[in-house]
């Protein structure tokens, strides 16, 4: 069920298999780069008609331009319908939450030099953020929560959320429910790419956005991707991504379970158990065996792991954190007796999860960081969807007299440095100098 690899009885050297070893299947081919440049393309020209079509074209709905918005009575019905002991999981869950982008948002600072000048960051959310919430194969309340609770904590003003319309054509109730508890209230019935082209260009009835954050499958990703000139993106996420490090003292049902969590989200996930125990691997080959076919969604788990599901057993700690750092995976997770003795050799990883009782379903709804994670391998430079994706720093100077004489002397030197002479003659006029630009080089341009 998963593709076996024992570094211990390869010919290769380490170094040659890794690249190989940590390389994502999921490959993003030129036909589907061409699909969506076509799509946004349609969408940019032909605005709400052209998310019509596209919507009737993959979501099998047939909508009008006035039926794309989920309207505040739709998200209360569904809230007011909904299973009472859902309501509460999710209204703790979005506490919880917001209670964590609440103690690490951003603060503003203020700092001044004796000599007068003073430098001031204030931080500024986006004044209108995109959100895209993945449907399809499963619905999603917790990517609403898990989006929205962090872009209201930065203090966006206004918020609007795409999501794919199901078989009849509404948003799924239980997503439906979330929006209508976080308030949102600007909720478009759009999935794919065409979401990404009406959140970046605008339409008759959207109008266009500065940020969009959100997962999304490869034509959501690569969309994000093209427009990214135009409005800013937060990462391109892709598939969910789990790599599981364990010892001799994991249990292999739990081993296995986690494995099946990650790939049930379906094909194209990137699945990877690390570990140096025979005992454990030969364990855990036989629990996914059981429990793979008594799961639902055992297509979805099945396809994963036959084109990205991989198990290996090394030589030790030492080396599964160095394919560990080299897979840079979206989710790792230490199954060993004592993770904290890893930890300080985590280096690439969108989120850790310690030890054997901390699966990563603890992070996907309540744990309180965003389960937005970095896929792909991006782990590398980028990191979880967190408050100050939806924010932007504002540096405001102010120097007295005093203070611009102080550093006069340094700012001209560079400047006069680089030929850039007008630089140097903007402070030297300032302190009663002329400087050459004042005179013949003025006379010369004309001015």
């Amino acid at each position: 069920m998963l593709a076996a690899y024992d570094l211990r009885t390869t010919s290769e050297k380490f170094s040659e298999i890794l690249p190989r070893l940590v390389a994502r299947v999921a490959a993003r081919p030129a036909s589907v780069l061409a699909a969506v440049r076509e799509i946004l393309a349609e969408v940019d020209e032909g605005g709400d008609a052209a998310l019509c079509a596209c919507t009737a074209r993959f979501d099998g709905v047939e909508l009008a331009p006035s039926q794309l918005w989920l309207t505040p009575a739709e998200a209360e019905a569904a809230w007011d319908t909904a299973d009472p002991d859902f309501r509460d999981a999710l209204t703790r869950a979005a506490s919880r939450i917001r209670a964590y982008h609440t103690a690490f948002r951003h603060t503003e600072g203020f700092w001044e030099e004796l000599d007068g000048l003073i430098v001031e960051e204030r931080i500024l959310p986006v004044d209108r953020a995109g959100i895209y919430v993945p449907g399809g194969r499963a619905d999603y309340p917790s990517t609403v929560l898990m989006t929205v609770i962090p872009a209201q904590v930065a203090g966006v003003g206004e918020l609007v959320v795409c999501v794919p319309p199901d078989k009849d054509g509404l948003v799924p109730r239980s997503t439906a429910a979330a929006l209508h508890l976080l308030g949102v209230s600007e909720v478009y019935k759009i999935g794919g790419a065409q979401a990404i082209a009406a959140l970046a260009y605008g339409t008759e009835t959207i109008r266009p956005v500065d940020k969009i954050v959100g997962p999304g499958n490869v034509y959501v990703a690569l969309a994000k991707a093209e427009v990214a000139h135009r409005v800013g993106v937060e990462s391109i996420a892709g598939p969910s991504e789990l790599l599981i490090i364990a010892d001799e003292l994991a249990p292999p049902d739990q081993v296995a379970i986690d494995l099946m969590a990650q790939a049930e989200h379906g094909p194209g996930g990137f699945i990877m158990l690390v570990t140096w125990s025979d005992e454990l691997a030969d364990a855990v080959r036989h629990e996914l065996k059981r429990l793979v076919s008594l799961s639902p969604r055992r297509r979805e788990i099945e396809d994963t792991f036959v084109d990205g599901g991989r198990l290996v057993l090394c030589a030790g700690a030492t080396e599964a954190l160095d394919i560990a750092n080299a897979a840079a995976p979206e989710h790792l997770q230490l199954m060993v007796t004592t993770p904290t003795a890893l930890l300080p050799k985590v280096r690439h990883a969108g989120a850790v999860f310690c030890g054997y009782d901390t699966p990563v379903t603890l992070g996907d709804y309540v744990a309180g960081p965003s389960h937005v994670l970095p896929t792909a391998g991006t782990a590398r430079f980028a990191s979880a969807l967190h408050v100050a994706d939806f924010q932007k720093s504002l540096h405001i100077v102010t120097a007295s007299r005093k203070g611009l004489a102080e550093i006069a002397s340094v700012a001209c030197k560079i400047a006069e440095t680089e030929g850039l002479q007008a630089h140097a003659d903007a402070i030297t006029v300032r302190l009663g100098g002329q400087g050459p630009g004042a005179g013949e080089n003025a006379e010369k341009t004309g001015f």
